[in-house]
């Protein structure tokens, strides 16, 4: 079981559309092969930082798995326009 943690800088005009997008693009995250659960969190200290925290069997679950399909090209697709800072 391995933990992948990323950090998604949002627009603060925006987190209410982009909680919105993320419940829309989740499925394509959580239908993906080794998948275990996610969590979204929004920061306390700073409310435009989320982290979200997905669990994977393995780590070639995640990479090159995920992170190579299409479904995760069409999550990020969904995001993309809510963060302040380029995603890796």
């Amino acid at each position: 079981m391995i933990y992948e943690i990323a950090l998604l800088p949002v627009h603060k005009q925006q987190i209410d559309a982009f909680r919105q997008a993320f419940a829309e693009v989740a499925p394509l995250l959580s239908r993906a092969k080794g998948y275990g659960g996610h969590m979204l969190a929004q920061g306390i200290e700073n409310p435009e930082q989320f982290n979200l925290i997905v669990r994977w069997q393995t780590l070639e679950d995640h990479t090159p798995g995920f992170e190579a399909s299409e479904d995760h090209r069409l999550f990020m697709l969904g995001l993309q326009e809510y963060f302040s800072v380029s995603a890796p």
